[in-house]
């Protein structure tokens, strides 16, 4: 028996997820764009409807931590007054979307994204963990991002639609890209994707106009710390936001703020004088995953970041810690992975959270002597 539980649904407002240090409300901000009225907003509640702290999830997505069963309630009744929740729940479930972050208004994206919201009504109903991906600019910028039906440009330029696990997608006439991934949705349900719960894992061959396999183009330059056309990039260690800080530099900031889902910030026209976060491109720290751990979540046995904030430095390539072999932190394998287990840190090499140890059992001053560390 494994030493987790593996959850098939992800929280949101509407459904909250226990945590260590009380719920995990899930915000999906519109477009990953919060103005600056929504974030003082947001800031305000996680303030005082939870413990002040706020994470940037791999969706593109907000989590406010903490938050206590008596507060949840007026919690998301500001978050609807704010615009960042639907009221109607069942819709608010299904607004499961990915946006290429670097979008402008007008652009395919921005277009499609939209389109998407205003059809939400005609999705079926999907496994909880499963998602949409609009990524139509010049070049794939989501191609490692989770999600399961996708828009995205090919070699040669045009918009394809292209289910998640299948190397290529099927040309789709501008205007119908929507309505082709609400088409896709429900071919899913119809052939019994639901018992697979993601696109990857459903092996039925697809319906002939979207088994086309035009090759996506070569993905886009992830967004680093530094300059952007849009603005300003800003790394936000391990993912997580103090709301005190955030709301004192946001006290002399207009910008609005777009959530990326690579732990970053993207600050339009301008920056964010925030206390930790990162602004060099070189900065350790951009390598390393890490979950929340030990306290905070009742399946970690041992506290994680302070150990990646020493370790990041040491460690050439990726770099994930995890408090259990659950890896919430990252999906994929890392160059150096630690994983708590029983209190203590196994350690293995390009491997994901959970993997075979090449040393197990290790004390933290052990693990850090393997890396040079007196």
């Amino acid at each position: 028996m494994s030493g987790f539980h593996v959850r098939g649904w992800c929280p949101d407002a509407w459904q909250p997820m226990a945590a260590g240090d009380g719920m995990l409300v899930r915000v999906k901000p519109r477009l990953a764009r919060l103005t600056h009225a929504q974030l003082i907003g947001l800031c305000d509640a996680a303030l005082l409807h939870g413990n002040g702290l706020i994470d940037l999830t791999t969706r593109g997505n907000l989590q406010i931590r903490g938050v206590t069963d008596a507060g949840w309630r007026q919690l998301v009744e500001t978050l609807i007054g704010l615009d960042l929740v639907d009221a109607d729940p069942d819709k608010e479930k299904r607004r499961n979307m990915l946006v290429a972050p670097d979008w402008r208004d007008g652009d395919d994206s921005y277009r499609i994204a939209c389109d998407l919201l205003a059809a939400l009504d005609m999705l079926p109903e999907l496994p909880g963990k499963m998602g949409f991906v609009i990524d139509a600019g010049p070049a794939p910028l989501l191609a490692g991002a989770p999600g399961d039906f996708r828009v995205e440009r090919c070699e040669e330029g045009r918009l394809i639609l292209r289910a998640d696990g299948r190397a290529g997608g099927s040309r789709v006439a501008a205007g119908d890209e929507a309505a082709a991934l609400v088409r896709l949705a429900h071919w899913f349900v119809e052939t019994g994707g639901t018992a697979s719960r993601r696109m990857g894992r459903h092996l039925a061959p697809l319906p002939a106009w979207a088994a086309e396999r035009l090759v996506p183009a070569a993905p886009a330059r992830r967004i680093a710390p530094g300059r952007h056309p849009l603005g300003t990039a800003l790394g936000v260690p391990f993912g997580q936001l103090d709301a005190a800080s955030l709301r004192d530099a946001l006290a002399s900031e207009t910008s609005a703020v777009r959530i990326t889902p690579w732990r970053m910030l993207l600050v339009e026209d301008g920056s964010l004088r925030a206390s930790g976060l990162i602004t060099d491109p070189t900065d350790p720290l951009l390598g390393a995953d890490a979950c929340v751990g030990a306290p905070a979540c009742p399946q970690a046995s041992v506290e994680t970041r302070m150990l990646a904030r020493r370790l990041a430095p040491l460690v050439s390539g990726r770099l994930h810690v995890s408090g259990c072999a659950k890896g919430c932190a990252r999906a994929h394998a890392a160059d150096v992975v630690v994983t708590g287990r029983g209190g203590r840190l196994d350690l293995a090499f390009d491997a994901r959270a959970g993997a075979p140890a090449t040393q197990s059992g290790l004390t933290t001053d052990a693990l850090l002597a393997l890396f040079g560390t007196d």
